[in-house]
Formats: C-alpha cells, sequence, structure tokens
C-alpha cells in the first residue's frame, strides 16, 4: 500500500469515529466574524504579549501544526491570506482532544477566540473553541509548490491553489484585468451586451466549430466561434458603441497560446473605421496596464517592454520588408509559391495570394514583434468580414495587435454591404467544398439584416488569455485558465 493510500485509509477511520462520537464532520454553516487579513490589520498595533478580550471567529484551512507538549501552535489560511492560532489543552481539553486525534492538515476548521501578539511579535488566535467544518480525506502533496509535473498541476487546479499563493495571484490580477476593460469601456459610453453561445450557423472568423444536436428541435447547432455577427445585428437595431466579453469555442489545436475554451472581449462602434479602434486599443491597453500593475512596463519572461502609447505601427507589407528584406508586391504567384516552399510553409487550403502572404507574416514575421506593434492592411482574400480600401480592393481595412510575439486581437472596418459580403460568402461556399474546414457559411438571416441598413462601423476584438499571460508573466494560456482542457488521466 503506497503511503499517500495509508493516510486516506487513517482519514476515513476519524471520519467514522467522530461520527460515533456525534460530531457531523461536515456541518452545513460557520458564523465568521472576521477574516484572516482584517484580524491582522485590526490588531497590529498590539504589543509583544498583549491579548485583548475580543472574541472573534474564523475559519479555513489548517495548513501547518506545531504540537509542542500541551501546547500547539499552527496556521490556518482562508481567502485573504493565513494566521497563526494557539491551542493550550489545560484551558480546553475537549478542543485539544479534537485537535490532536481528529484532526489533520488540510481540514477546514472554524475556531473562536481572542486575539493576542506573541513575544516573537506574530498576531495570534488563542482557541477557545474548535469546530470541524470538512474533513480531508486526501492529504496534500508534498512541495506543491516545486512540483515540476506542470500536468497535474493544471488537472488538479484546486490543490494547486490551496498550496501556491502565486497562483492564486495570478487569477486575482485575471478579475481585476476584466473589471479594467469593463471600466474602460464604459467610461468610453460603451453598453455592454449578451449574445448567443448556442447558435444555429456559426461565423464571424474563419475557424472549425464545435457540432451538437438541439433535441427540443431536432437541429444541429454549434458553440459559438465568434459573437461578431450577432453583435452587428444590433448594430442594424440602433445600437452605436457596445462590447461583450464572449466565451469562445473552437475545435483546432492545442499549444501554449491555443485552449478549445477562450475569452474574448468584442466591441462594436458605429460610425468608426478601423484607424479609430487602432487609438482605442492602444488607450485601452495602456489603461488596462496602469490599472493593474501600475506601470505601463512590463516584464516577461525575461524581456521587459513598455505598452505606453504609441505603438510601432507597419503595414504587412512594411512588416515583410522590414524583416525578410522582401518586396512582398513584387513576386508573382510563381515567387510566393518558391518561398513558401523554401521556408516549408504549406498552405492548408487552396493556393492564393492573400493566404500565402498572411501565411507568410504569421509563420516568419510575427515572432520579431516584441514590442506592442499594430500590423494593418491584410489581404483582403483572408478578411471577409471588412472592407476593402478604396484605391486597392486587394487590401482589407484590418489591424491586429501584437505584443511579445503575440497576436492579442483582431479588429476591421465593418463590411456592410450585403450584396459584396453574400459574393464573399459565396467564394467561401467553394473553398468548403474544396476541403477547407475553417471556411465560412452564409448566414442569410444576417444578410437580410444588412439589407436593413447597417451604419459604417469598426469591432475590436481582444484575446482575454493572452493578454492575462502578458501582464502576468505567465509563459502558457493554461497558466490563466483556471481549468484548460486537457486528455483524459
Amino acid at each position: 500500500m503506497q503511503p499517500q493510500e495509508q493516510l486516506t485509509k487513517q482519514r476515513e477511520k476519524k471520519l467514522e469515529e467522530l461520527k460515533k462520537l456525534g460530531i457531523n464532520p461536515f456541518p452545513s454553516s460557520f458564523k465568521k466574524s472576521h477574516n484572516a487579513s482584517e484580524i491582522l490589520n485590526e490588531f497590529k498595533t498590539l504589543n509583544k504579549e498583549e491579548k485583548t478580550n475580543k472574541v472573534i471567529s474564523i475559519a479555513g484551512r489548517l495548513i501547518t501544526s506545531r504540537p509542542m507538549g500541551k501546547i500547539t501552535f499552527a496556521h490556518m489560511k482562508d481567502f485573504s491570506g493565513s494566521i497563526q492560532i494557539y491551542f493550550n489543552e489545560p484551558n480546553s481539553k475537549e478542543n485539544y482532544n479534537l485537535l490532536k486525534n481528529y484532526i489533520d492538515l488540510g481540514d477546514i476548521i472554524g475556531v473562536e477566540g481572542t486575539v493576542f501578539k506573541t513575544k516573537t511579535g506574530e498576531i495570534t488566535v488563542d482557541v477557545k473553541k474548535l469546530t470541524l467544518l470538512s474533513k480531508s480525506l486526501l492529504p496534500l502533496p508534498d512541495k506543491w509548490h516545486g512540483l515540476k509535473d506542470t500536468e497535474i498541476r493544471y488537472r488538479q487546479r484546486y490543490v494547486d491553489l490551496i498550496v501556491n499563493d502565486e497562483v492564486k495571484e495570478v487569477f486575482l490580477k485575471r478579475s481585476k484585468i476584466i473589471a479594467s476593460i469593463r471600466e474602460f469601456l464604459t467610461l468610453n459610453s460603451f453598453i455592454e451586451v449578451e449574445t448567443p453561445i448556442i447558435q444555429p450557423i456559426y461565423g464571424g472568423t474563419n475557424a472549425r466549430p464545435f457540432e451538437s444536436t438541439l433535441n427540443a428541435l431536432n437541429m444541429k447547432v454549434y458553440m459559438r466561434i465568434s459573437n461578431e455577427l450577432y453583435l452587428k445585428r444590433l448594430l442594424v437595431g440602433g445600437y452605436e458603441k457596445i462590447f461583450e466579453f464572449s466565451p469562445d469555442f473552437r475545435n483546432e489545436g492545442i499549444d501554449r497560446t491555443h485552449n478549445p475554451e477562450f475569452l474574448q472581449m468584442e466591441t462594436m462602434w458605429t460610425f468608426a473605421d478601423y484607424k479609430a479602434n487602432m487609438d482605442l486599443c492602444e488607450e485601452m491597453i495602456e489603461y488596462v496596464a496602469k490599472k493593474v500593475l501600475g506601470t505601463t512596463k512590463i516584464k516577461f519572461q525575461g524581456k521587459e517592454i513598455d505598452v505606453k502609447r504609441p505603438w510601432k505601427r507597419f503595414t504587412m507589407q512594411e512588416a515583410i520588408k522590414k524583416y525578410l528584406k522582401l518586396d512582398i508586391d513584387s513576386l508573382d504567384d510563381k515567387d510566393l509559391k518558391a518561398l513558401l516552399k523554401n521556408h516549408n510553409l504549406k498552405l492548408e487550403q487552396e493556393f492564393s495570394r492573400g493566404a500565402a502572404i498572411e501565411l507568410i507574416f504569421s509563420e516568419l514575421i510575427e515572432k520579431n514583434l516584441i514590442e506592442p506593434t499594430l500590423i494593418y492592411d491584410y489581404p483582403s482574400e483572408t478578411s471577409v468580414l471588412a472592407k476593402t480600401k478604396d484605391k486597392n480592393p486587394k487590401i482589407a481595412e484590418r489591424f491586429e495587435p501584437y505584443i511579445l510575439g503575440m497576436e492579442i486581437g483582431n479588429s476591421y472596418s465593418e463590411l456592410n454591404n450585403p450584396k459584396i459580403l453574400l459574393e464573399n460568402w459565396k467564394k467561401q461556399e467553394q473553398l468548403s467544398l474544396k476541403g477547407d474546414q475553417e471556411a465560412q457559411k452564409i448566414d442569410k438571416d444576417f444578410i437580410r439584416a444588412l439589407s436593413y441598413g447597417m451604419p459604417p462601423a469598426s469591432g475590436l476584438g481582444i484575446g482575454i488569455d493572452r493578454l492575462v499571460m502578458i501582464l502576468t508573466n505567465s509563459p502558457s494560456i493554461r497558466d490563466v485558465i483556471f481549468f484548460p482542457f486537457m486528455k483524459p488521466e
């Protein structure tokens, strides 16, 4: 039998003995008066060895215990932090018996008592009453913080959070980042909305969806890959500045920057174009960094960058010229195919100039964009939902923001001509018939909505998980998602 199995058996035995003693090891509630940080703050001015008569109650998980004969010092931890607690057998044999014989590290307990400061200056609760609130049947792993098997940490995030305060801090910052984005957009007169997650037809980008069946209507449905087309429907209905935090789902690869389920924030802004959103994007990221970190300077895996405006800006053609020393527009199709072959790059769909140029950019250029950079003017062939430039229909009014070599968003001047969009979608349909699994589908209801007239507009989508990675110095998207998708054990 393994040591952990032995410990579990011992705890299960204690559980049965507690029941025989008439002690409920899983009571329904406990009345708290304070949390750990409140006690530490309220009584911080106590002198060493000074005692108080104020009775407090606190609950949390027992994380350390140091028995010393007839007294025991221990630490318990709640969401706000940890605090020392003190047991004295002569003062309460009942409490001490419960602690000594039935309480284990990892158990969730409630204590009532008075506060004092030890001779070493540590604020401590002198326990007058001990209550077991939840018996932990599995022991916490030793030295979890130093565990190298990150897969186990991701699978058992609940244990990771118990013993690793740094992990908790990452997710507290994630909450602050989301709150700061919401605050920034609200201050700029954007209204938060909600759109469907289950959709009768997927759209808004090129991606493979998750399929399901709605039994009530006996029809195929999809988890959304994007909320974009529904936000635009609201613009048709009269909304002018809106945003949504959108959980999206794409049936694609899993790696350092991709998870099948992820969070995106998407705006729609009428009477604005992609250039207006370039400014909005820079302003928002700078605002969030100041709000969450107190600075615009960010350290990430040995690199230091500054998200303060203005960011670098290059057209895609300029970026390729800068980093590959190559004028991409001077190459014909044969030259492009040769360039792809020379770099072992393979298109997943039928060859087109736009797809080839964007692949060259994503595989060879992106990694160089360490400082915050906006790349704009993408090939129109890869930007079905974007308006094209008046003087050059081969170029779309589209940009993507990059930080530390990662694309963190997407924006364009929204195509609002239903006839042109329908033609674009028909071309996508032909790609789908040729095996392109990420080609967009024709959404007849959206064409109908555009036919009623949608104002000129531009949307901005930001990948929240990647932004959190950057602002928390987290090397993997799995570090910033509570429960990243994992293979079955």
